[in-house]
């Protein structure tokens, strides 16, 4: 096995262990259900009859699990540098985020959560995304019923750029167009499924395309593309367009830091104090 490689996978901060998978499998599939419930629940359905119920009832779900994942992540391996290391990219990130508050898809923060989950590993992305959500909803005042799928929604964004292919190989033009690919996707991923929060809240009598608990699925499927293009497409567009021009221009520079920063804190290696000296 070559250095390089060896050295590649030391760089990860959080090594999910077997709980940690079972865990974030459980509350991604808990997560999935509280997202695409309309799309699940038959309309004579028990949860269709409670239409403007359930989007409350899986936020208060949703955040309690992601508070038992990132402690379960945390307690399989997320040791004191480590957490200094979340402390610094979320506060970075929540103080991205509110530059382009009010304008269309200005959000430097996901270039930022791109590039740390691929550096850092899919565990210790999980946990940044997340936390780094709920401190920029304390910071800009956001907090509400959507915080908790925002939560699981850039937790697994930021995720899934920490289970990309070739961090030991690919370097350079080619890592930057794979992470500006990810990161043009991922961004409209992020925006649907945030639809897929607010949308139900409508009530059919506000709009033509509001989630309706007696309609078949189909018809609430066309209603929610509809929905899509029409409120949030270009601010998704938006979004999709920064992160794919901020990880070009900016993304080399920021990789060579993180690596940096990664293999001075040197995670794997525990802390110890020395005895003072005599």
């Amino acid at each position: 096995m070559s250095a390089r490689r060896s050295g590649a996978r030391r760089a990860r901060a959080v090594r999910l262990g077997p709980r940690s998978v079972l865990a974030l499998l459980l509350v991604s599939a808990v997560g999935a259900v509280g997202f695409g419930w309309p799309f699940l629940a038959p309309p004579a359905s028990g949860l269709s009859a409670h239409a403007q119920d359930a989007p409350w009832l899986f936020a208060g779900l949703l955040v309690l699990l992601v508070a038992v994942l990132a402690a379960t992540i945390a307690e399989s391996g997320l040791g004191p540098k480590a957490v200094a290391m979340v402390g610094v990219l979320a506060a970075t990130g929540a103080a991205l985020r509110p530059i382009g508050a009010g304008t269309a898809g200005i959000e430097p923060m996901f270039f930022l959560m791109v590039l740390s989950g691929r550096v850092l590993g899919p565990g210790f992305g999980f946990v940044l995304g997340s936390v780094t959500m709920f401190a920029s909803a304390l910071l800009t005042g956001g907090v509400g019923p959507w915080m908790p799928f925002q939560m699981l929604a850039m937790g697994w964004f930021t995720l899934g750029a920490g289970l990309l292919p070739g961090p030991e190989r690919l370097r350079g033009r080619a890592e930057s167009a794979l992470l500006a690919g990810y990161g043009f996707l991922a961004a409209f991923a992020y925006g649907t499924v945030m639809n897929l929060a607010g949308w139900p809240f409508m009530g059919t009598l506000a709009s033509t395309i509001a989630f309706d608990a007696h309609a078949p699925v189909a018809v609430n499927l066309a209603h929610f593309l509809a929905y899509c293009l029409a409120t949030s497409l270009g601010w998704d567009l938006g979004r999709a367009l920064v992160t794919v021009a901020l990880t070009v221009f900016l993304g080399p520079a920021v990789l060579k830091a993180l690596r940096r920063a990664t293999r001075r804190a040197a995670f794997e290696t525990p802390v110890t104090f020395d005895a003072p000296a005599a």
